[in-house]
């Protein structure tokens, strides 16, 4: 059994700097690329052989129709997502270092307007797995209040909810406590949170990453993953703890690494019958994040998120 999955948030044009180290201010030559959290996640899944929608909102421009036609090329359905008349795509421009780390300028357009109206409300009613994944949606405007509702209806439902916050600090300069706040509201819900180690620190003001966890399972959280880059990822289901290590690669753009793993994840979470009940089973959890790494490690090995995507047979071949 396969179960479809559903994937709400932003999509948007990524202009990759490829002038290496130079950053925006002095860099000059930009690539085009499509981008943004859960749809990375959906391309992720599909590539792997799931099955995957995307729920969101683009212009209907030429940028928007570019991003429409990668998500279908990937194999992702794109008939939740809406083609907007009266708002133009959203951009975000990226530079790179020599470790393939980032800076990003997000020009907001289309992706937070996306309202409850916009939602196939039938559809929805047919995913019982969700992720909710945005580095902008819950910034504000009607994509915030469409998320938060949906999260708590899919709760209500007993689906299985997948949240990452990805936290981007210059989207949230200044607004600091409202990001840890709405964060908080979020992972109540979440029977699985992906984190850097970065973020949940910032979320629990915690330090020590197995006291960070823990916060996080008591505010509600079933399964925390923490991402540690080159270490691999920190796993719990809040009676076991456990490191599992990645791969060794030459990181070219992490951009999309994080999201690579989640739609890894979510792409084996997929083929349970009954996605909760795997909860207690840490053996199988820890194999399923092992193979989640090897796809987040080999989605930085190529410039751009879905464009690095690897296939089941490519992830397979590593073994």
């Amino acid at each position: 059994m396969l179960n479809c999955v559903l994937c709400l948030g932003e999509l948007l044009i990524d202009f990759i700097c490829s002038d290496v180290n130079e950053g925006l201010t002095k860099g000059i030559n930009f690539v085009k690329k499509a981008g943004g959290a859960p749809a990375n996640v959906t391309a992720a899944l599909t590539k792997l052989g799931g099955k995957a929608y995307f729920a969101g909102k683009v212009g209907n421009d030429n940028f928007g129709e570019f991003l429409k036609d990668t998500l279908e090329q990937t194999g992702v359905d794109t008939s939740m997502l809406v083609m907007d008349n009266n708002s133009n795509t959203t951009l975000a421009f990226v530079s790179l270092n020599e470790y393939g780390e980032r800076d990003f300028i997000f020009n907001r357009g289309a992706d937070e307007l996306f309202t409850w109206d916009d939602l196939d409300s039938e559809k929805f009613k047919n995913f019982n797995i969700i992720h909710f994944g945005s580095a902008t949606a819950l910034l504000g405007g009607p994509s915030k209040d469409t998320y938060l509702k949906v999260m708590e209806l899919a709760s209500e439902k007993q689906s299985f909810i997948s949240f990452d916050p990805n936290y981007r600090v210059d989207l949230w300069k200044g607004r600091l406590d409202e990001f840890i706040t709405v964060s908080k509201n979020c992972i109540k819900y979440a029977d699985f949170v992906k984190v850097s180690d970065e973020e949940i620190q910032i979320i629990t003001g915690k330090k020590n990453l197995e006291d960070g966890v823990k916060e996080f399972h008591n505010l509600g959280a079933k399964l925390v993953a923490v991402t540690l880059g080159k270490d691999g990822t920190l796993i719990s289901n809040g009676e076991n703890v456990s490191i599992v290590s990645s791969i060794k690669i030459k990181s070219i753009d992490s951009t999309g690494a994080g999201d690579a793993f989640v739609g890894a994840f979510l792409y084996k979470i997929s083929k349970e019958e009954n996605p909760k009940n795997l909860i207690n089973d840490f053996e199988k959890i820890k194999e399923m994040v092992l193979f989640s790494n090897k796809v987040g490690a080999m989605a930085c090995t190529k410039l751009g998120a879905i464009d690095a995507l690897p296939t089941l047979k490519e992830v397979e071949q590593l073994n």
